[in-house]
């Protein structure tokens, strides 16, 4: 077995991937199976439809302008009778892929959530044909509005969450979360070694940012405890008591853990918050929609909470780059700012002056679309608006499914995955109502242990460096995990993600791992 050096040791598990990639396909003709990235391999197929159906009617709409041109030029849509033509080309394409969800989605804006079929339409038009800048430039109108009538459905369940909220439509959830931690920064909300808390284990990259020379923040982490299920203990959440931790990032369900933090945590961080005025929380919700009765934490503090969403995983939409910021319009983030020092507020009086007349007034979602963009540029931000259409429909596809089947299917489809994974292994986790199962975290110790008892489980932490046993399931079978170390998880563990394989790929890896497990085992027995 080849030694790993220390290079390795300091690199990103997503740069480490690459490295295994390249073990794992090794072997000639041998499938690699690679259950590092957490890119789905399933994708939702109506909003799409919909998206291509709306694309054809936007080219109807824009080539009645112009039309005594051959040259192939176009005009912007007409707001004017809109929408009986939509019905007219509804009636001619009916049964169409696509048609029935676009009519439906109309009808549910109009009917269901009030707003006006026409301004609707037209923005989808308008917005599908990217022929405008994205106006507003935060996000667009009637899209602002159906987005938040999604979030507030999928991140806050039966949960009351009172009063309105504007969004941020950004490409993707990591971008969200670069610019929010650079407004942050910009606005001195934190400053280099303040302290910030953290969420453990967690996605890699946001223990990544805090430490890099732009911020330099001094790192508290909140370790949750794998024999609670992966929950948060009291204890460790009433670190967040200290008034030197000025803001407490994590994600939710957990990654690589994959679990919801369940419902006295979220009470208990919304009491402290209540002694805490001034905390700031944000909260990675990408893997909400795969949980049983999910409740954001910006639910339950939501004066306090940054909300931040991706469509990645649920749409199968990776590629499309979608995301989402939510404040609250009573927010902590506007009352800090309020209360910088004079010297602060003169310098952000310049920052901002080239974009308004009262800096002072601009809320923090907006100080955020303007640094996207330097601020200079403000007039060109915004998410390009074809990828806002399929926002869009997205939210629209999710809010109609009224029996939420498109969700049932997400769950029993990465479930059953999980279930052969273990299956094979021969060792099924332990019963935990909070499991998400986007994730799973193949615990080394905790698998020995349950296979052939603590003597063995011991003398093999003892014995092997967890990382090289990942190197070695590469090797000799094809199969790529990502450490889960390298997400401060506190146990040696490869992050499996269940979304990316199909079911049997499941069984081959527990297959792969039973057989490593089980080789270490006979050497452990001729001692």
């Amino acid at each position: 077995m080849h030694s790993h050096d220390d290079k390795l040791a300091q690199l990103s598990p997503f740069e480490l991937k690459d490295e295994l990639i390249k073990l794992a396909s090794s072997v000639e003709n041998r499938l690699m199976l690679n259950a590092g990235r957490g890119n789905p391999n399933f994708l939702a197929t109506t909003p799409r439809h919909g998206f291509w159906r709306l694309g054809l009617f936007a080219m109807r709409e824009a080539e009645r302008t112009f039309a005594y041109m051959p040259e192939g030029l176009g005009g912007f849509p007409r707001l004017a009778g809109i929408e009986d033509r939509f019905e007219i080309y509804a009636r001619e394409h009916a049964g169409a892929e696509g048609m029935a969800f676009l009519a439906g989605a109309v009808s549910y804006v109009r009917d269901q959530l009030g707003l006006d079929a026409s301004a609707f339409l037209y923005e989808m038009c308008e917005g599908i044909l990217g022929c405008n800048y994205p106006v507003p430039d935060r996000m667009l109108k009637q899209s602002e509005v159906i987005v938040g009538h999604y979030l507030r459905d999928e991140m806050a369940g039966s949960h009351s969450l009172v009063g309105e909220f504007d969004i941020f439509a950004t490409e993707g959830g990591t971008a969200a979360m670069t610019y929010i931690f650079n407004t942050l920064r910009e606005n001195h909300l934190v400053s280099p070694g303040d302290k910030i808390a953290i969420g453990m284990p967690i996605f890699t990259p946001y223990i990544e940012i805090p430490e890099l020379n732009d911020y330099r923040l001094e790192q508290v982490h909140i370790e949750a405890d794998p024999d609670l299920g992966w929950q948060y203990p009291a204890s460790e959440i009433d670190k967040l008591k200290d008034p030197s931790i000025k803001a407490f990032f994590l994600v939710n369900p957990s990654n690589p853990p994959s679990v919801r933090i369940d419902d006295a945590t979220l009470e208990r961080i919304a009491a402290i918050v209540k002694d805490r005025p001034d905390l700031i929380l944000l909260t990675d919700d990408v893997y909400g929609t795969f949980a049983d009765d999910f409740v954001s934490l910006f639910a339950v503090a939501p004066h306090n909470t940054i909300l931040v969403y991706s469509y990645s995983k649920y749409f199968g939409a990776t590629g499309w780059r979608l995301g989402a910021v939510a404040t609250h319009r009573d927010n902590v983030l506007d009352r800090l700012i309020a209360k910088l020092p004079e010297a602060a507020k003169k310098e952000l009086d310049e920052r901002y002056a080239s974009i308004t007349t009262t800096p002072r007034e601009l809320k923090f979602i907006d100080r955020l679309v303007a640094d996207s963009r330097t601020v200079a540029l403000n007039h060109t931000a915004g998410l390009s608006t074809p990828q806002q259409v399929q926002m869009v429909l997205f939210s629209l596809f999710s809010l109609m499914d009224t029996p939420q089947a498109y969700k049932a299917a997400m769950k029993r489809m990465i479930r059953h995955r999980e279930h052969a994974l273990y299956r094979e292994i021969g060792v099924a986790p332990d019963p935990n109502p909070n499991d998400v199962g986007y994730y799973t975290l193949l615990d080394l110790g905790d698998l020995s242990e349950k296979a052939f008892g603590k003597p063995f489980s011991d003398w093999l932490l003892k014995t092997v460096e967890p990382r090289s046993l990942l190197f070695e399931l590469a090797e000799e079978s094809g199969v790529v995990l990502l450490p889960g170390g390298g997400f401060g998880a506190q146990t040696p563990a490869g992050r499996v993600s269940l979304a990316n394989l199909n079911e049997a790929d499941y069984a081959k890896i527990g297959k792969a791992a039973r057989a490593l497990i089980e080789k270490y085992y006979k050497k452990f027995d001729k001692r």
